[in-house]
């Protein structure tokens, strides 16, 4: 990598921002600086040589821009309400831009600045959005014809012990907004909006049973790029049995839905956060193939780890490693290096194979999964 390449701003120092800024600097070959508006945050953060801190509020937009100037790229870790502002600066600044946001409008607004931009703006670079649209998108390439094309992601403790099943692990404020939002969903082939939390479904994976439902976010750009392919196209989040209905009873009959605060503290207070979870990616594609029904699946579990010597969580490393791999992916050219690039115009082989991305790759053969 040339020198120029190498410097990057990570904005957000929560579970997952600290996160990518270990990954990156524990490569060599990048300097971080880590911002976030409070100092304590900043302060909690692990060291690391090559991670510079700064404390920032993204309200202060002088100040925004001035800590963007001649970067190579700004990844946003920030809360999905802070993404429209990171991504105007950046195109001020005329660096390259990269979040992991699952809100629907502040990627159609970042879509919008990437028409002008001189550099790439290259949302959703998460989980999901983001590694599972790459895998749909790989799978949905093999068929003559497609006919219907599932989506299901699940970041979950290994070890529930509570009436919720589940732990916190990641963005309280974005575990909220996706099972509020409507999602985008593709049905008999008309691309609609359906309520978040319904249509529950179970199914079973190694013996273990999973219930999954409608959530905000999950498909990034994939209902446009597959609108008029595809009879049949959603996307639900994975959770053990009984986590649905509880939180349908907090958001509707508790009405906490418009209490977003008062919901994301009661949650933050109840449940404990855990290192020790697992990620579940399964992704299911029928269509025609040499004129037959058929289907084929991408069934894959990540588990907790080491970055740069520090214990991680499974959504942390997942996460962590999307941004980092398109990242890395644009510095070598083997993206766009401007404009608006979707997540499934990334190539699952040449996410797999590299170096961040190889955190997916792990045992999937095993699996089946990637060809």
């Amino acid at each position: 990598m040339q020198e120029a390449n190498r410097d990057i701003v990570v904005i957000g120092a929560g579970k997952i921002g600290t996160t990518i800024a270990l990954m990156l600097a524990g490569s060599g070959d990048y300097r971080v600086t880590l911002a976030d508006r409070d100092p304590a945050q900043l302060e909690a953060a692990d060291r690391h040589p090559a991670v510079a801190t700064q404390a920032l509020d993204i309200a202060d937009g002088e100040a925004l821009r001035a800590l963007l100037a001649g970067r190579f790229a700004v990844l946003s870790a920030a809360p999905f309400h802070l993404t429209v502002a990171i991504a105007e600066a950046a195109g001020a600044a005329g660096i390259h831009y990269l979040d992991l946001t699952e809100d629907v409008a502040s990627t159609r607004r970042v879509k919008e600045l990437a028409k002008a931009a001189k550099s790439v703006f290259i949302p959703q670079c998460g989980l999901a959005p983001g590694f599972v649209s790459i895998v749909a998108h790989d799978l949905a390439s093999r068929f003559e014809r497609l006919d219907t094309v599932r989506l299901r992601v699940g970041a979950l403790p290994q070890y529930p012990s509570n009436a919720l099943n589940y732990n916190l692990t990641w963005s309280t404020d974005g575990i909220i907004n996706e099972y509020i939002e409507p999602c985008e969903a593709i049905v008999d082939g008309r691309l609609i909006e359906v309520p978040a939390m319904e249509e529950r479904e179970e199914f079973s994976l190694d013996g273990v049973t999973y219930e999954a439902f409608n959530t905000s976010g999950g498909l990034g750009t994939l209902c446009e790029t597959l609108a008029g392919r595809v009879r049949t196209l959603n996307y639900r989040t994975i959770r053990y049995p009984g986590h649905a209905a509880i939180m349908k009873t907090l958001l509707n009959d508790l009405n906490l839905r418009n209490r977003r605060d008062l919901l994301k503290d009661i949650l933050e207070q109840a449940l404990p956060a855990t290192g020790q979870d697992v990620v579940i990616v399964f992704v299911t594609v029928s269509g025609l193939k040499g004129g037959r029904l058929m289907q084929e699946t991408y069934a894959h579990k990540i588990y907790s780890g080491l970055i740069a010597g520090r214990p991680r969580s499974a959504i942390q490393i997942t996460t962590a490693a999307g941004i980092c791999t398109v990242l890395d992916m644009l510095v070598v050219g083997k993206l766009p290096q401007t404009g608006f690039v979707r997540q499934e115009d990334i190539a699952l082989a040449d996410f797999l194979a590299n170096r961040f991305g190889r955190h997916y790759a792990a045992d999937a053969a095993a699996r089946g999964a990637a060809a």
